[in-house]
């Protein structure tokens, strides 16, 4: 019988990959995953900033906090 993957198991397994981050504003952060906790603060590095899919702003590094994520998902690596 194979185990299920938990929420929590994929957010360890997706560390270092290109992930966007959607905010509850509707903003969207794209960027590698640096790390998260258990409130879902995120850091990420060679973040941009989009806003109604226009990029907006680039950082190096930014921290989201976790109440204002509405989900994170993973993203295909840019050519």
């Amino acid at each position: 019988m194979s185990r299920k993957q938990t929420p929590s198991d994929f957010l360890k397994q997706i560390i270092g990959r290109p992930v966007v981050v959607k905010l509850n504003s509707g903003v969207d952060y794209r960027g590698v995953l640096a790390c998260l906790d258990g409130y879902m603060n995120i850091a990420l590095e060679q973040t941009e900033e989009y806003v109604n899919g226009q990029l907006k702003n680039k950082y190096g590094d930014a921290f989201i906090r976790g109440n204002n994520v509405l989900y994170i998902s993973t993203q295909k690596r840019r050519m």
